[in-house]
């Protein structure tokens, strides 16, 4: 398949579209675990930031093992990504205010100041993608094409990108 992401800032307004992502992690027994986050923000330098508590099994998880995944999907798009990386807490107060938005103070009422509160930096290491832009009915199409004829149908782009 054809790599359609060879600019990095097309496939991070993709991600920054979607802001939920499942972020998973490896907890204390080394089993793997997921949860949704809000990525606040995609930068230009491939770091995802998300807002979470001190107490929250994320940060056990991340304090006792830093590497991570983050997966974005938006199926009515036809769009899918991986991303490997590094996760890190960052106690930068300039850069809460900056991500700091009304909707963060539902999970932290006592705001900015919440001494529960911690700012996750993820530096993304690797990505891997799938986007189409076929409906459903013509990927279903090449797959019964592709059953009967035994090619390998073109599902759209995949692609690989290590930072």
């Amino acid at each position: 398949m054809k790599t359609q992401y060879e600019n990095l800032a097309d496939l991070w307004k993709k991600i920054e579209q979607i802001k939920i992502g499942m972020f998973t992690t490896a907890n204390t027994e080394g089993n793997l675990h997921s949860r949704p986050m809000t990525a606040l923000e995609v930068d230009a330098d491939g770091l995802l930031w998300f807002f979470s508590s001190l107490q929250s099994e994320l940060a056990q998880d991340l304090s006792l093992q830093p590497l991570a995944n983050i997966s974005f999907a938006e199926p009515k798009d036809n769009f899918y990504v991986s991303l490997s990386g590094r996760a890190e807490f960052i106690g930068d107060r300039s850069q809460y205010q900056k991500l700091w938005s009304p909707l963060v103070k539902a999970w932290f009422p006592r705001g900015i100041d919440d001494p529960e509160l911690v700012l996750i930096r993820f530096r993304i290491s690797a990505a891997s993608y799938w986007d189409s832009d076929a409906s459903r009915m013509v990927q279903m199409l090449k797959m019964l094409t592709a059953a009967a004829t035994g090619n390998r149908p073109d599902m759209g782009s995949h692609g690989e990108i290590r930072l």
